[in-house]
């Protein structure tokens, strides 16, 4: 996600890190006092806990249309390789039996409200968002894995620790977080950060197709490994109707620079 594009838990894009401007905010207040900040907008969904029952997963590829999320020379962007990735991840878990809506299947923009709208009117159902990282410090590496609810957290373990058993991905560990696609799911959700475009090795590495299904065939086996496969016959797969552009309607730009 872009750290210097969009404003901290904009309902217009998606980043966990501030704009440029408050960059120096961002360091000096705690992390739990802007935690607290972000969760004061929108009051928490009450969570199901489907961690093991769940027959339906919801596939988000971040950003989309004119919100390029984080991007690179090494790279590219970070909406076209969350998309790839998730378009990996669709055919993997239904061949396990699982049901599967992806949030969007091509170049356009799905504010994050209607994300966690369309993983709500699912049953039985967890959400799973799909991102690239970006940081000042072009050393940074490693794939990193968000939740907020408790119910999420056994899932986030085994993705983090299945994609980072890839030879050369590292491990920034799993965390919580406040992301409006988070808290305001009524499933279990994670994000996970694929790896950084900012560090030329690791984006030029996300950049290529042979990683991508790599990672989301990780992602995938966690899935199904964290439920059990169903069977083949019970699966269907399905673009959310209210992820078109029409349904979604006119969505503002991200903030600039």
């Amino acid at each position: 996600m872009s750290s210097i594009e969009r404003s901290f838990d904009n309902a217009s894009a998606e980043s966990k890190r501030a704009p440029h401007a408050l960059r120096p905010l961002w360091f000096a207040v705690p992390l739990a006092t802007l935690f607290a900040l972000a969760g004061c907008e929108t009051p928490s969904a009450t969570v199901k806990n489907t961690s093991h029952t769940y027959r339906t997963v919801v596939i988000d590829a971040g950003h989309g249309g004119q919100d390029n999320g984080t991007r690179s020379r090494w790279g590219g962007t970070e909406k076209a390789a969350a998309l790839d990735t998730a378009l990996r991840i669709a055919p993997k878990l239904r061949a396990a039996g699982f049901n599967t809506v992806l949030t969007r299947n091509g170049d356009y923009f799905v504010p994050l409200d209607g994300r966690t709208r369309i993983s709500n009117h699912q049953e039985n159902a967890i959400f799973v968002s799909v991102h690239f990282n970006e940081g000042p410090n072009r050393k940074a590496h490693g794939v990193e894995t968000y939740y907020h609810s408790p119910f999420a957290q056994e899932l986030a373990d085994r993705i983090e620790s299945t994609v980072t058993s890839l030879p050369g991905v590292a491990s920034r560990g799993v965390k919580t977080a406040n992301y409006r696609v988070l808290r305001n799911n009524e499933y279990p959700a994670v994000l996970i950060e694929g790896g950084f475009f900012s560090n030329p090795k690791e984006a030029a590495r996300c950049a290529t197709p042979a990683y991508r299904e790599a990672l989301a065939s990780s992602i995938a086996n966690a899935i199904i490994s964290e439920r059990g496969p169903l069977q083949p016959a019970q699966s269907s797969s399905a673009v959310a109707t209210t992820a078109s552009p029409a349904a979604a309607g006119p969505a503002p730009l991200p903030a600039t620079r």
